[in-house]
C-alpha cells in the first residue's frame, strides 16, 4: 500500500514555508527494495509572501530531510570540528564504554571529565549547523500521487497536479503567538475545470499571479485567468506532450516546450502563436526560463541535450533569434532555474550534481558534484540571489550558498610576499657596493 501527504515546513529566520510531498509509507514495508516510481519523486515549493522579501537569510548549508524515507537510508556522515556537536543526520556512537576498541573509547575533555567524575560538558553547536525542521501541518492525499507544484505568488494557495486532475490546496493562519502556525484545506470549487483533465505535466501561475497555464501529457495547453479561470488560450495536440512552460515578468509571453518540435512563443493579449523557436539538428528542448536583465530588457533561456552533451541556448525576446548556445554538462539537464536578479543560472543533473553559472558567458561559478543521492528534481533561488534550493529524488532537500568566499583585509600570502620582498631590499641596499 501507498500514501501519500503534503507537508509543509517553517524555514529558519524568516515566515518562509516548505512545502514537499514526499510518501508517507516505504517501500521496504512490503520488502520492495525497487526504486519507487516517479511519482513518488519530491516536489517543492515556497510561499508567495517570501518570494517578496528581500531580507531573506539562510545558513550556509542546510539539510531538510523528508519525514520518511524511502530509500537511501545510509547518508554520508558528516564530519565535525574540534568541540562541536554532530548535526542531524545518520548518527553513530561518538563513544565506546572503557574497554572497547581504542578508535571507540572515549578521549579528550569527555575522557577527563569521566576521571574526575565530573559531568561530561555538553558539546558547544557549530555555527551553521543544520537542525531538524518542525512539521507545520500535514494533509494526506491518500492514494493520489501529487506530480506538480504551483504556489500562487500572492498566497491564494497551492496548487497540485494529480494523475485524474488538478487540486487547489489553501491555507489559513490561525490567530496565534505561533508564525509559523498553518492550517492546510482543499478547495473542490476553486478548479472545476481541471479536475478531470487527466495528469498535468507543467503548471504555473504568472510573477503577479493573474494568469494560470497548464501542460497535460495529452499535449493539452490551457491558459486562464486567475481566480476567475476564463480561458485565454487553448491548444490541443495529440501527437505531443508538454515538458515545460515560463511567462514573461510582464506577463505578455508565454514560452511552452513539448516533446518533439520547436519551442511556441504565444502573446498572452492577443491569444496568438507570435513565434516559433526552431531547434538545431539533434537538439532535444527541456526546461525554458525567462529572465530579466539590468536594463529591464529581457532574454529567454532553453536547455537542450544534444548528443551526449547538456546545453544552455539562449533567445532575444524581439526578434525572437538564437543569441548563442554553450555545452555546459555531460549529464542530462533534470533541473533548471534562473535567479531573480537575473545574474545567475542553476542545473541540476540526473547524477545528483548542482551547477550555478553566470548568465553572460555561462561561466561556472559553483559546482557541486554528488549533491543528492538521486536525480535533481527542482531548483529555486532565495529572493536576493544568495542560496540556491533544490530537492532530489531522494527525498531530501538541500540549500546552497551561492556567495563566492571574500577575504577581509589583506591575505596571509599578500603579507609573506610583503615582508620577503622587504628583506630583498634591505638586503640589496647594505650590499649593494658588491653587486
Amino acid at each position: 500500500l501507498q500514501s501519500y501527504s503534503l507537508h509543509v515546513y517553517p524555514v529558519p529566520f524568516t515566515r518562509r514555508h516548505l512545502h514537499l510531498c514526499t510518501p508517507a509509507v516505504s517501500h521496504r514495508i512490503s520488502g520492495d527494495h525497487r526504486p519507487p516510481p516517479a511519482a513518488a519523486t519530491p516536489s517543492l515549493s515556497c510561499d508567495g509572501a517570501a518570494r517578496r522579501r528581500s531580507d531573506l537569510r539562510l545558513p550556509d548549508v542546510l539539510r531538510l530531510l523528508a519525514p520518511t524515507r524511502t530509500h537511501h537510508q545510509a547518508l554520508p556522515i558528516r564530519r565535525r570540528r574540534r568541540g562541536c556537536g554532530r548535526v542531524p543526520g545518520p548518527v553513530l556512537p561518538t563513544s565506546a564504554p572503557h574497554g572497547g576498541p581504542w578508535w571507540r573509547r572515549r578521549r579528550g575533555p569527555e575522557r577527563r571529565a569521566q576521571r574526575a567524575g565530573r559531568r561530561r560538558p555538553r558539546p558547544r553547536r557549530c555555527r551553521g549547523a543544520s537542525s531538524a525542521l518542525p512539521r507545520v501541518f500535514r494533509l494526506g492525499t491518500e492514494e493520489q500521487v501529487p506530480y506538480r507544484m504551483a504556489v500562487h505568488p500572492r498566497g491564494d494557495g497551492v496548487l497540485c497536479a494529480f494523475p485524474n486532475g488538478c487540486r487547489l490546496v489553501r491555507w489559513e493562519s490561525p490567530e496565534g503567538d505561533n508564525p509559523h502556525s498553518l492550517v492546510l484545506r482543499s478547495d473542490q470549487e476553486a478548479l472545476v475545470k481541471l479536475n478531470d483533465v487527466g495528469l498535468q505535466l507543467a503548471v504555473s501561475f504568472s510573477g503577479e499571479g493573474s494568469i494560470l497555464a497548464t501542460g497535460g501529457e495529452d499535449g493539452h495547453l490551457r491558459v486562464f485567468k486567475w481566480p476567475g479561470m476564463e480561458t485565454v488560450i487553448e491548444e490541443p495536440d495529440a501527437e505531443t506532450s508538454v515538458k515545460d512552460l515560463s511567462f514573461s515578468s510582464d506577463e505578455m509571453f508565454l514560452v511552452v516546450n513539448r516533446s518533439s518540435g520547436p519551442s511556441r512563443v504565444w502573446d498572452l493579449k492577443s491569444s496568438e502563436a507570435v513565434a516559433n523557436l526552431p531547434r538545431e539538428q539533434g537538439e532535444i528542448f527541456g526546461f525554458c526560463r525567462f529572465s530579466t536583465k539590468s536594463d529591464n530588457s529581457q532574454i529567454l533561456f532553453v536547455t537542450a541535450m544534444q548528443g551526449d552533451y547538456g546545453k544552455i541556448i539562449s533567445w532575444n525576446t524581439t526578434s525572437w533569434t538564437r543569441i548563442g548556445s554553450k555545452k555546459v554538462t555531460r549529464d542530462a539537464i533534470s533541473a533548471f532555474s534562473v535567479s531573480p536578479d537575473g545574474t545567475l543560472l542553476a542545473i541540476g543533473t540526473i547524477e545528483g550534481s548542482i551547477s550555478v553559472l553566470g548568465s553572460r558567458d555561462m561561466r561556472v561559478v559553483l559546482t557541486v558534484k554528488k549533491a543528492h543521492l538521486g536525480i535533481v528534481t527542482t531548483l529555486a533561488f532565495s529572493q536576493d540571489s544568495r542560496a540556491l534550493l533544490s530537492t532530489s529524488f531522494d527525498s531530501t532537500a538541500r540549500v546552497t550558498s551561492t556567495e563566492s568566499p571574500k577575504s577581509d583585509g589583506i591575505s596571509l600570502w599578500s603579507m609573506v610576499l610583503a615582508i620577503i620582498l622587504g628583506i630583498l631590499v634591505y638586503y640589496y641596499m647594505q650590499h649593494k657596493e658588491n653587486f
